[in-house]
């Protein structure tokens, strides 16, 4: 088990000394258990809201007095230490009507969404566990507390969490309450879209990613619908030995775990089924997938309202996932001036995915992918230049030489298109001399 942070019990430590019963509870202890270091903190206590302000005066801000939540600092850090409660209806499907605060620790932890997060630990370390948390834990085990579709119709984000549990934890969803996620998935309707986003990202980058999508498309299909036509799409393809979920879920998995390029990975190749087409043999094409795709997934990243940058780089991967680059310095110049190195690193990564994705016969372009990475790696290292910013020449050498309004932007491109070509080096006298020869 992991220590508990010192400040951490210096908070419980000053709740006990006053007369109060207090605990670490939720994640944090579930992590505790795992033998990680937990990224927050969360403290239960009897002390009612203004009795915690009043102890900790200076240190405390009032964040959710309405829900028994006081913000506490403490050696640079934040807990949030909230009052014992029992939750209301909830009439939006999200969040509790109304809270009653109760001296019961076990009545607070019996309204949590899993066992696994329904436990309690005191600053000595002992384990208040109602529910079997623990056995969950070790069995690595997803299970709701209580009835499963009692806790999904109070929060319905909690069978998107419950999906996310699984893939970053690697649990299995006990039966019953994977029947209830199956079963209640509409009532995600009723979630905003950035939380939905924001838990999606987090499934997305877990290490079980792979089986969780493959065994859970009707629940992401309510609020992406656009992947159901990809279930069951046999692609009958020589390059695919999967169907087209199958082959995204797949290539989700082998993507780097980091938001963009594994949201890529999802919406890569959505467009496969509306562009699907048999040639006489009967075998499969996909021409234009991937701008349909791309079309596709403006559509999506706008509803999950993504940011701008994001959903930029998601759009460009997806737009030119499998549009061929051949193996020349130029064209590499051309594509780090289009992506830049960042976009341009992540693009190999996304192809990469991809092929690893298909039928093992044709895993042999990981070696041409190999190749590809070595030619960036040489680009960068010569520093060659293929930006207007790395340009030897600038805007104040063409308007000492009289160009003047949009004539000193065009001939700025046309001397980086001689540098990208290879037709000119970029040092400023041939430069120059390229633009007089124009």
């Amino acid at each position: 088990m992991a220590r508990i942070l010192p400040e951490a019990a210096a908070v419980l430590k000053n709740l006990e000394t006053a007369g109060y019963e207090a605990y670490l509870v939720g994640g944090c202890v579930r992590d505790l258990l795992r033998g990680e270091t937990p990224a927050d903190w969360d403290i239960a206590t009897s002390a009612l809201p203004e009795q915690t302000m009043a102890l900790f005066r200076g240190d405390a801000l009032p964040t959710g007095l309405q829900h028994g939540t006081v913000t506490v600092r403490r050696g640079g850090m934040s807990f949030e230490v909230t009052t014992y409660r029992l939750d209301g209806t909830y009439a939006d499907c999200r969040h509790p009507d109304s809270v009653t605060f109760t001296p019961s620790l076990f009545e607070d932890l019996q309204r949590r969404d899993f066992t696994v997060n329904a436990m309690a630990m005191s600053r000595a370390g002992v384990l208040q566990d109602p529910f079997g948390g623990q056995e969950d834990l070790h069995s690595g085990v997803l299970r709701c507390v209580g009835a499963p579709r009692r806790r999904f119709s109070e929060d319905a984000l909690r069978i998107l969490r419950a999906l996310r549990f699984s893939a970053v934890l690697g649990f299995s969803v006990e039966g019953e309450t994977a029947a209830a996620a199956h079963a209640m998935a509409p009532l995600l309707d009723k979630v905003a879209a950035e939380r939905l986003r924001e838990e999606l990202l987090k499934l997305l980058c877990g290490k079980n990613v792979v089986p969780v999508l493959l065994e859970y498309p009707d629940v992401l299909g309510v609020f992406i619908p656009e992947l159901l036509p990809a279930v069951g799409c046999d692609q009958r393809n020589r390059h695919h030995c999967y169907t087209v979920w199958e082959h995204i879920a797949r290539s989700v998995g082998f993507a780097a775990p980091e938001s963009v390029l594994r949201m890529t990975m999802l919406l890569h190749d959505l467009g496969k089924p509306a562009c699907m087409t048999l040639d006489e043999a009967g075998e499969g094409h996909f021409k234009g997938h991937a701008a349909v795709s791309c079309t596709m997934s403006r559509t999506i990243l706008q509803r999950l309202r993504f940011d701008k940058r994001s959903a930029e780089q998601i759009l460009t991967l997806v737009k030119r996932h499998d549009a061929p680059i051949e193996p020349t310095e130029r064209a590499m110049r051309r594509l780090l001036n289009r992506l830049g190195e960042e976009g341009a690193r992540q693009l190999l990564q996304v192809k990469r995915a991809d092929n690893l994705a298909q039928a093992p016969a044709y895993h042999g372009r990981q070696r041409e992918i190999d190749a590809l990475e070595t030619l960036l790696q040489s680009v960068l290292d010569q520093e060659e230049c293929f930006s207007l910013r790395q340009l030897a020449v600038n805007g104040d050498d063409l308007l000492a030489l009289g160009y003047r309004g949009k004539a000193v932007g065009e001939a700025l491109q046309f001397l980086l298109d001689q540098v990208l070509d290879g037709a000119a080096p970029n040092e400023k006298a041939a430069l120059l001399a390229a633009l007089q020869k124009k």
